[in-house]
């Protein structure tokens, strides 16, 4: 099962640090060695960036704990209010960068960023490429990834049923609704950001932590690596992160349910769908859910 990594905050942040320990995972720590990819939402001074942040994103199909790339994003520290990346074990499609998480598409004039794992069923697929792009579906795939048709299929329903931006809490309920229609066609978590806000829906295993003050120290599971924040934070600061599996060995992480769909903006949870009868599953058994539908583990 491919493994995701997101990051929303109040300020500028530098991931590395998380980062350090999730690239381990590809390859090192874990067997995700079928390519890597990051997106970073910064702040941007044109005057055409419609919600005010420009997009750099950088994509390898090589293991990302040996990737030259990935290295470069280590000692490159690029501060973002929004961070989206993905680790690949490949399901469906085969291992390039066309097949690479996370995918991008412009909706009403800003980029939108999204990234999967899990795996959808070959009759969803199949029935989604059946209808190709017409006046009602204005996105297609452009690799062969089941992540990336969900991605093309959520924004296809979103254009068919609004003509202009909806307001933010009927855009999350639409996409939330969206999300658990995905989930049903096999295993679905994503992570979803414009920029601004930052979507996260579990169909089994996604955990999030939010730091702010008072803040302390964070040491990683995949790497003899620790930190003190409260050297490099200001006391208004507040960070979230979200993962597949927790990051830190010495941090309490919130579990999100079964078919939960959480919206964070400035580092704090402003939108929550929470199923009534709530469900929690253990790593080892969103492992076994996993191989139930056929996705690498």
């Amino acid at each position: 099962m491919c493994q995701l990594l997101g990051m929303n905050c109040n300020v500028p942040t530098d991931i590395g640090f998380s980062f350090a320990g999730f690239r381990k995972r590809g390859g090192l720590t874990d067997h995700h060695e079928d390519g890597f990819g990051i997106a970073f939402f910064e702040k941007s001074s044109c005057a055409k960036a419609s919600n005010g942040v420009g997009l750099r994103l950088f994509h390898d199909d090589k293991p990302s704990h040996s990737s030259p790339i990935a290295d470069l994003i280590n000692h490159y520290p690029i501060k973002a209010m929004n961070v989206i990346a993905h680790i690949r074990k490949a399901t469906q499609g085969n291992n390039c960068l066309a097949n690479t998480h996370p995918f991008v598409r412009e909706v009403w004039g800003e980029p939108w960023v999204f990234a999967h794992n899990g795996q959808l069923r070959q009759d969803f697929c199949q029935q989604f490429l059946v209808n190709k792009p017409n006046t009602t579906n204005h996105y297609a795939p452009i690799g062969s990834t089941d992540s990336e048709m969900a991605f093309c299929y959520l924004l296809n329903a979103l254009k068919t049923a609004f003509n202009q931006k909806p307001d933010d809490a009927t855009l999350f309920a639409f996409l939330s609704e969206k999300c658990r229609a995905l989930s049903k066609q096999g295993l679905f978590n994503c992570l979803l950001s414009n920029g601004c806000w930052q979507l996260a829906y579990a169909g089994s295993l996604l955990f999030y932590l939010t730091r702010q003050a008072p803040f302390g120290q964070a040491m990683l599971s995949d790497d003899e690596l620790s930190i003190d924040f409260s050297q490099v934070t200001s006391d208004h600061d507040r960070v979230t992160i979200l993962a597949t599996i927790p990051l830190t060995s010495n941090e309490t992480w919130q579990q999100m349910a079964v078919n939960e769909c959480l919206v964070f903006e400035n580092g704090a949870m402003v939108f929550r769908d929470t199923p009534i009868d709530k469900q929690f599953l253990t790593i080892e058994q969103g492992i076994a859910i996993a191989r139930q539908v056929g996705a690498s583990v």
